[in-house]
């Protein structure tokens, strides 16, 4: 066999090899599809299951059937409005939502509002006007299909992208297809993530866009250095960072503060036209930051959200006052304070807790930091990582005391999944020797993550959460000492 055989052979095998593992990518792709489309089609319930997502159902409602951002007329704020029919729109044994509607809203002038970011209520309503438009459903005769339908396209379609997003990302961060799928299945069905699928909430489809970004984030040093200029992936993550800022009135906007000198850096450090790749970023968040202000400014009068408006929350009747209410400091001293934001990660609620393989990610991550920080390509993104989820812990533990009221762990928090689990995989791409440790803890994951789902996001807390949190624990513990180094060793 002559030289330019064996290399034209060489290129023909490099070649089919590349085809078939883009066919084995695409056919993960479209099972990783198929199977978190199932669980979101299974997991949305047909009815509100709180104050949360009846208030955002409320603004839904009343957008398409009454044309005003006003939710007096709801069926979610007033239940006996769906008299007529056999659906109801809260569950029937909860009787203070079937007597009382959601509390979850603002007095303005003598009209109650939404206190949710309206900007998400937006997309939902479209959705329902076709829904009207194409089938006659309304929500006043039909309840359940109306909020199983706006589960599904909000709550269940930002489920879908999230775990997407993260297994597009473990296949291109991990070598190996089956160490990739562990991560994806880790995240689909032991995390947070699943539960929160089950009713409308903004958290879930915030979590959404911050799987999404990070997907972009580890994609734009390589896309800087091609040509022509990636203006259209810093398009793709300004429009994303501008939702995410309307979807929270705290992370959402932590996320801006966050992203933005890393977006300045990876655009002056790598691109050729810096300052016209950040302009194109910050002029494709913009108009939904500006919308966002403005629905706030045409309820309220004001550019703040309307929530946190005292003389708009605390009408007669409310359940919030100034003990409870966020958004200032609560508590007694400094050291109560502190107590309180270690619980928001450690206590029976505590978000590392409710997902143990974070517990691998926060101590393996800040070890390669510290060791490998000069050899290691995506420190700028853990580091974004690290300060967006930071930064977020500190703003609810300075300003709450209610550990983000009844829900299933710390539902400000469930976002931070993406930047989690975007650390997670770098510990797991630069220290593998980490796998059986993270399986270990991915197993105890995923039984606390089925029992969240099946009681629902609104819960107060998992069943035997603390002996199968040792059971973990103590798996992960036998893991690291048969032999293997300690975490940073």
């Amino acid at each position: 066999m002559t030289t330019c055989e064996a290399g034209a052979r060489a290129a023909s095998d490099a070649k089919n090899k590349a085809t078939m593992i883009q066919n084995v990518s695409r056919r993960e792709l479209i099972l990783v599809l198929m199977l978190s489309l199932t669980v979101a089609l299974i997991s949305a319930r047909p009815y509100a299951g709180g104050w949360n997502d009846g208030s955002r159902l409320a603004l839904v409602e009343t957008l398409v059937d009454f044309r005003t951002l006003s939710i007096d007329q709801s069926i979610f704020v007033d239940p006996a409005r769906a008299k007529g029919t056999e659906a109801k729109p809260y569950p029937p044994q909860q009787r203070d939502l079937m007597e009382g509607g959601t509390l979850d809203k603002v007095l303005v002038k003598g009209r109650f509002y939404s206190d949710k970011p309206m900007v998400p209520a937006l997309f939902m309503a479209a959705c329902y006007q076709v829904l009207e438009w194409t089938t006659g459903l309304q929500a006043r005769s039909r309840p359940d299909l109306f909020v199983y339908a706006m589960t599904l396209v909000s709550s269940g379609l930002a489920y879908v992208v999230a775990v997407l997003s993260i297994h597009l990302l473990a296949r291109r961060v991990l070598s190996g297809s089956s160490m990739a799928l562990a991560v994806t299945i880790s995240f689909a069905l032991g995390s947070s993530a699943l539960a929160y699928a089950r009713q409308v909430n903004s958290h879930e489809t915030l979590l959404a866009v911050a799987a999404a970004l990070m997907v972009c984030l580890h994609s734009l040093p390589q896309r800087l250095l091609q040509i022509p200029s990636p203006r259209g992936l810093l398009a793709t993550m300004g429009l994303l960072t501008g939702l995410g800022y309307s979807l929270d009135f705290a992370v959402g906007p932590l996320l801006l503060i966050s992203i933005l000198p890393l977006i300045i850096y990876r655009c002056r450090v790598i691109g050729r036209r810096g300052l016209g790749l950040v302009t194109v970023f910050f002029l494709s968040a913009l108009p939904l930051i500006v919308l966002h202000h403005a629905l706030n400014y045409q309820i309220g009068g004001t550019f703040r959200p309307v929530s946190a408006v005292a003389d708009y929350l605390f009408w007669p009747g409310s359940p919030f006052d100034f003990s409870n209410a966020t958004g200032h400091w609560h508590h007694s001293s400094i050291w109560r304070g502190m107590a309180y934001a270690l619980g928001l990660l450690f206590d029976k609620k505590g978000f590392l807790l409710h997902q143990p393989v974070l517990i691998l990610a926060f101590l393996g991550g800040i070890a390669l930091m510290i060791r490998k920080r000069a050899l290691l390509p995506e420190l700028p993104e853990m580091l974004f990582s690290f300060a967006w989820s930071g930064a977020t812990w500190l703003v609810y533990a300075l300003g709450s005391n209610n550990a983000s009221g009844v829900c299933a762990t710390i539902r400000w928090f469930v976002p931070l999944l993406a930047p989690g689990y975007y650390v997670l995989l770098m510990v797991l791409r630069y220290r593998p020797d980490h796998y059986p440790e993270f399986l270990a803890l991915a197993a105890g994951g995923m039984l606390i993550s089925v029992l969240m789902w099946y009681y629902g996001p609104w819960m107060r807390m998992v069943p035997g959460f603390w002996f199968i949190l040792g059971v973990t624990l103590l798996g992960w513990s036998m893991v690291v000492l048969r032999g293997r180094k300690p975490l940073g060793l």
